[in-house]
C-alpha cells in the first residue's frame, strides 16, 4: 500500500479490507495519529506484530521541563489509542485492548487486536467522522453560550472512558481560574529552561517539519512566525502572555477541568482517551476546544485548582470550549514515521 503523508487527507474509502493484518493496521493508523499532544510532540511509537499493534510511549520527545513525570506524554498516547479504537469499531472490528501488558516494558502501553466482528454504533460513527475535522483552537471564541445539553453530553463522554468533566461555574470561580492561569504563564516564563523547550516546538508557518506548532496555530503571521522561536527563547513575555491568556480564559463560554480519581500512568491513559472521546464529541456540537493547562503544570497551582473544585480526584487538564472560526490542522507524522520495525 502506498504511503499516506498526510493522514489529515485520508478517505475511508481507501481502507484495504482485503489486504493483510499489518496493511490494515498501518491504514488505521492514519486516523490514531490526528490526536492531540502536548505542544504537537505526538509522543508515540507502534510495532505491528503479527495481527495485532503495539502502543509504545517515545520518551525521545518528552517534555522534561513542564512535564518532568510524563504525565501529560502518557495522556497524549491515551488520546491515540482512543482513535485506533474508534477507527477499529468503524470498520467492523471488536478491537481488543491490553493495557499495560508486560510490567517489564513501562514503555509498552497498549497491546491492540482486531479481534472478533463488531456493529458500530451510531455515536461511534458520528465521533469517527469527526476525526479529521478536529482541531485545537487557539482563537477567540464568541460570546454565544454552549447549551447545557451539550455540557452533559461531554460529561458523560468524559465518564464512560473513566474521568469526570467538571464545569467551572460562578464568575467568581471562573475569574480564581483565570487568575491561575494568567499565574502560571509568569512562573512558567520566568524559566529559562521551559523557554528553551517550548521554543523547540515552535516552528515557521513554512516549516516542513510533521510535528510541533506552526505560528499559524498560535496566530502569527508568516514574519512573526519566523522570528517566534528566538523571541520565546530569549525574553521572558511572561507579563504579555499572562495578560493575554487571562482575557482567553475570561472570554470562553466554558472552563473545564478533566479529572481522574486517581494519579498514575493507568489513570494518565484513560484520561487521554477520555480527552480524546469529548474533543470528538465537541465536534459533533460544532463546539471548539484548547488548553489553558498552566495551573495543572505548575504542582503548587494545581493543588490550589484542586482545592477549588473541591471534589474528590486530581485534575488533569483544563480546557476551553466554545463557538469560533475553523482553524487549520497542525502538522501529523504519517503512519509510516511512527511505526518500528520488529526484530
Amino acid at each position: 500500500m502506498s504511503e499516506i503523508w498526510d493522514p489529515w487527507s485520508i478517505s475511508e474509502g481507501g481502507f484495504p479490507r482485503k489486504g493483510t493484518s499489518a496493511e490494515r493496521l498501518r491504514f488505521l493508523l492514519n486516523y490514531a495519529v490526528l490526536a492531540p499532544s502536548s505542544h504537537n510532540t505526538q509522543p508515540w511509537l507502534f510495532k505491528i506484530v503479527d495481527d495485532a499493534v503495539e502502543l509504545h510511549a517515545d520518551r525521545t520527545r518528552a517534555l522534561a521541563v513542564v512535564d518532568p513525570e510524563d504525565r501529560e506524554l502518557i495522556m497524549s498516547c491515551g488520546a491515540v489509542l482512543f482513535h485506533l479504537r474508534l477507527a477499529l469499531h468503524h470498520f467492523c472490528y471488536e478491537g481488543v485492548v491490553q493495557l499495560f501488558p508486560d510490567g517489564s516494558k513501562p514503555d509498552l502501553l497498549a497491546h491492540v487486536s482486531f479481534g472478533g466482528s463488531y456493529q458500530p454504533t451510531a455515536e461511534e460513527n458520528s465521533l469517527f467522522e469527526v476525526i479529521t475535522k478536529r482541531r485545537t483552537n487557539r482563537m477567540p471564541f464568541e460570546a454565544r453560550q454552549v447549551p447545557e445539553r451539550v455540557l452533559r453530553e461531554l460529561q458523560s463522554s468524559a465518564s464512560r472512558e473513566g474521568a469526570w468533566l467538571h464545569i467551572i461555574e460562578g464568575e467568581d470561580n471562573r475569574n480564581r481560574v483565570a487568575d491561575m492561569i494568567a499565574e502560571g504563564d509568569r512562573i512558567q516564563m520566568a524559566d529559562r529552561r521551559f523557554r528553551r523547550e517550548v521554543a523547540a516546538w515552535i516552528h515557521p508557518n513554512r516549516t516542513a517539519s510533521h510535528d510541533g506548532l506552526p505560528g499559524y496555530a498560535l496566530g502569527y503571521g508568516d514574519l512573526i512566525s519566523s522570528v517566534a522561536p528566538l523571541v520565546v527563547r530569549t525574553f521572558d513575555i511572561g507579563k504579555g502572555q499572562a495578560a493575554k491568556d487571562r482575557q482567553l480564559a475570561a472570554g470562553s463560554p466554558i472552563l473545564a477541568v478533566l479529572g481522574t480519581d486517581g494519579d498514575s500512568p493507568v489513570f494518565w491513559l484513560a484520561a487521554g482517551q477520555s480527552l480524546a472521546r469529548v474533543l470528538l464529541r465537541a465536534r459533533i456540537e460544532e463546539v471548539w476546544a484548547s488548553f489553558l493547562n498552566q495551573p495543572i503544570e505548575i504542582p503548587e497551582l494545581r493543588t490550589k485548582l484542586g482545592d477549588l473544585l473541591n471534589r474528590r480526584g486530581f485534575p488533569q487538564l483544563l480546557l476551553r470550549m466554545g463557538y469560533g472560526p475553523d482553524v487549520k490542522p497542525t502538522p501529523r507524522r504519517a503512519a509510516g514515521e511512527v511505526l518500528v520495525r520488529s526484530r
